[in-house]
């Protein structure tokens, strides 16, 4: 379970760093992904560490080779707990960048760690979305994420 006032900080920067991008308000984006970033890291490796605050750094890292790097952080950190819903949705939004940075194989090797964490998770929407991308990776097809 996340800490509570570690859950709002980083949901509240969350909606902030949205509200940033939106407006293309760079300035307020960086500010408020470093602070993201630092929340981050000083609950590191402390009992206020949690693989959400990570999934969302990654969420708003834009350097995708970064990101990958921070999702398998937040990932590491999932199966640490263990939290089958944070292990799918991480291995998800992995794959997505995976395809994106052209590593179908690496995408199908998440997808499959997510979909045996999503067999006991709640969420049917990510349940079908992660089905929907593996069954498209391993037919060969090309993904779509525009629907």
């Amino acid at each position: 379970m996340i800490n509570t006032k570690i859950y709002k900080a980083v949901y509240e920067l969350a909606e902030k760093l949205m509200k940033a991008a939106a407006k293309d308000d760079r300035a307020s984006f960086d500010a408020l992904y470093a602070d993201l970033k630092a929340l981050c890291l000083a609950n590191e490796h402390s009992e206020k560490d949690h693989p959400e605050q990570w999934e969302t750094l990654a969420d708003f890292t834009e350097a995708l080779d970064e990101a990958l790097l921070i999702y398998q952080k937040a990932l590491d950190k999932a199966v640490a707990k263990p939290s089958k819903d944070h292990i799918a949705s991480i291995g998800f939004s992995m794959a997505t960048l995976q395809v994106e940075t052209g590593q179908p194989e690496a995408a199908i090797q998440s997808l499959q760690q997510a979909k045996v964490s999503a067999h006991k998770i709640e969420d049917n929407d990510l349940k079908a979305e992660i089905d929907e991308l593996l069954d498209q990776l391993t037919q060969g097809q090309e993904p779509n994420f525009d629907q």
